[in-house]
């Protein structure tokens, strides 16, 4: 009895090694792991790019994650410095283009899934909005106000939406709004966070999703109101970025009383062209059957849907279209 126990042991063993042969061969052309940078430490990207590497490790293949940039990212993906990379889908749009902040068409990064809206957000200290008569983002040119102004570093998908809204939509650069004054800062999440709480700060503008943990603690330190982009400045950057208009809903933060029109985009993972497709099919379908996991402690995650996971006009990788055609 204690020999055929072992001989079944065997048995066994032989029969997992061959299966482990087989997947090892079915895979091959797979690379030994991913790498995927997400966003600037302290946000939400930073941890959400941690979150699904994890994910991925675990069901798909080794996938280590650190900090990045929108547009950064995009760039590192197309000079095979990256594999995957959290963004925009605008920046891609802008990438592919080779519109402001890319010099030349980028070519080598397609999209993987836009996985939920993204909103700009221009958070104004309230005292400073009252004494100045700001009620949009318009004011602050017209006004040629001397406001100390911050936004997240170049690099970042944030800094090239904020300094799209001012150059495309109002017509002025970092350099014009110096010239009358004021100063313009680049900071983290946090940094900024802090320099607007404790007044160092007149306003503080980023792209993030619709609930927002940076907004909320802004809101337990100091009083603060939400400023509107306007119509003209959204349009013009829905006609160069193909961006396109969400409403902060009212109440959702104590600086929005009434609806707050903004420009809308979508955080989106974009993927390294060369990828095998059955590896990027793999990864898609892991990260559909983790949304409700993920979703737990990224609530934006939710809002992921096969619909609007691929976003027409942007190139899209080829195993990522076969998996959220096929869910549909």
């Amino acid at each position: 009895m204690k020999v055929r126990k072992i001989v079944v042991f065997l048995i066994t063993l032989l029969f997992l090694s061959s299966v482990g042969s087989f997947a090892f061969a079915a895979k091959s052309d797979w690379p030994q792991q991913l790498r995927f940078p997400s966003g600037p430490p302290g946000g939400t990207w930073f941890a959400l790019g941690g979150a699904i590497s994890d994910m991925w490790t675990k069901n798909v293949i080794q996938v280590g994650s650190g900090s990045g940039g929108g547009t950064s990212n995009i760039v590192n993906i197309s000079r095979g410095q990256a594999d995957l990379g959290l963004s925009v889908t605008s920046a891609l749009g802008a990438a592919v283009k080779g519109i402001d902040p890319f010099k030349e068409p980028v070519k080598g990064a397609s999209l993987f899934a836009n996985l939920y809206r993204q909103y700009t957000y221009f958070i104004m200290r309230k005292d400073y909005a009252e004494a100045q008569g700001v009620t949009s983002v318009k004011d602050i040119v017209e006004k040629k106000l001397p406001i100390r102004f911050a936004t997240l570093k170049p690099g970042t998908s944030s800094e090239m939406a904020i300094r799209g809204i001012f150059e495309r939509g109002y017509g002025v650069t970092w350099n014009d709004m110096k010239k009358w004054g004021a100063s313009i800062q680049f900071a983290s999440y946090s940094d900024g966070a802090d320099l607007l709480a404790d007044n160092h700060l007149d306003c503080f503008a980023f792209q993030v999703g619709r609930i927002s943990p940076v907004i909320m603690d802004i809101e337990s330190r100091v009083d603060v109101v939400l400023l509107p982009v306007d119509e003209e400045a959204r349009s013009a950057m829905s006609e160069v970025y193909g961006t396109t208009t969400f409403n902060i809903e009212a109440g959702l933060y104590k600086g929005a009383q009434e609806p707050v029109p903004t420009v809308g985009d979508y955080t989106c993972i974009v993927v390294r062209d060369t990828l095998p497709e059955d590896l990027v099919y793999e990864l898609a379908k892991a990260l559909w059957e983790n949304k409700e996991s993920l979703a737990e402690a990224f609530a934006d995650i939710k809002e992921l849907n096969p619909k609007e996971a691929i976003t027409e006009g942007v190139p899209a990788h080829p195993g990522s279209i076969k998996f959220w055609s096929e869910v549909k």
